[in-house]
């Protein structure tokens, strides 16, 4: 692929100015993060029967694949007790009653139950926290029972295991793999704002890309990463099962008629796709296709202007060089 006008180096720039969220900002959100974390360990001290039992940062922060745009956190909240309730409203509600004596400086306010979590704001930075309920029984590496975003259901994870999993990608292809998960979730966000149908969650991508990583794609040069990634959506490369063994044998993953499987590599049972319907996967497959072209087209092109417009068509009009 010809990088004469347009190439790695240039989209390393373009993700700095961007794409990334800045260093100094994702350093505040998690002191922000910690902070929280420390005032209920305070508190737990001083009540050892608190049913509130570990928060732990997740998401997008805690994997170091967070977008500019963020602007909330997301952490995990591990509650113990026969007396937490198993139905989501009220959970969230016990949720939201126990923040609140744990955190009594915080008006009500401050401390609001949502959907599927609880949002934690602080006033000065006016960050906001998403603390999710996770329902855990004393089982190893803390797994638990966590409210899925996508439907309201129980379904089994480990955040710890989670941020391992995604550790050990990071560690094999150092700053190259988070940063192609940032470009790539970039460009989703991109279509979603285009087309509010348009759905592809950051999970899916993340785990589509450490399977690429796992069978040996090279991130290093991220205009080749990224044909590689929308090459393997283009080629049907959602119609096949995506499964990892970090935690568990592929034997263990149970049969399914789901369209779209992608097995959350913590729990066997979990496919994190199993609500994607054609019409979903044909959008994805359809956005791949034209991006993947745009950036064939692209390194044949003969002036940098009609590469930059190429390169718009995958990224928007905000990318320049």
């Amino acid at each position: 692929m010809s990088k004469e006008h347009v190439g790695h180096a240039d989209l390393v720039r373009f993700a700095e100015e961007r794409v990334n969220l800045p260093k100094e900002k994702a350093d505040e959100y998690r002191a922000q993060a910690q902070r929280l974390t420390e005032r209920l360990e305070g508190y737990l001290k001083e009540h050892p029967d608190f049913s509130l039992k570990r928060l732990v940062l997740s998401g997008s922060l805690a994997k170091g694949t967070a977008l500019r745009s963020l602007n909330d956190v997301d952490v995990a909240v591990y509650i113990t007790g026969a007396d937490a309730p198993h139905e989501v409203r009220a959970l969230l509600d016990y949720l939201t009653e126990r923040l609140r004596k744990a955190f009594p400086n915080f008006s009500p306010e401050q401390v609001k139950p949502q959907t599927y979590s609880v949002t934690v704001s602080f006033k000065g930075s006016g960050l906001d926290v998403d603390v999710v309920p996770v329902l855990y029984a004393g089982k190893p590496n803390w797994r638990g029972n966590l409210v899925s975003q996508d439907d309201g259901s129980f379904l089994e994870t480990s955040i710890p295991l989670h941020l391992e999993f995604a550790r050990k990608r990071k560690k094999a292809q150092p700053q190259h793999f988070a940063q192609v998960v940032r470009l790539v979730k970039y460009w989703a966000a991109i279509r979603k704002a285009e087309n509010q149908n348009f759905r592809f969650k950051s999970f899916m991508i993340e785990m589509i890309l450490a399977k690429l990583a796992d069978t040996g794609v090279d991130f290093s040069d991220y205009p080749e990463a990224l044909q590689a990634f929308f090459t393997f959506i283009a080629n049907g490369g959602l119609k096949k099962r995506i499964v990892f063994e970090d935690n568990y044998p592929a034997s263990d993953v149970p049969a399914s008629r789901d369209l779209v499987q992608i097995i959350d590599p913590v729990n066997p049972a979990n496919n994190v796709a199993r609500l994607y319907t054609q019409a979903n996967l044909d959008a994805i497959v359809e956005a791949a296709l034209d991006a993947g072209d745009a950036i064939d087209a692209a390194s044949y092109a003969t002036t940098k202007q009609k590469t930059v417009d190429y390169w718009q068509k995958v990224f928007g009009s905000s990318f320049n060089v």
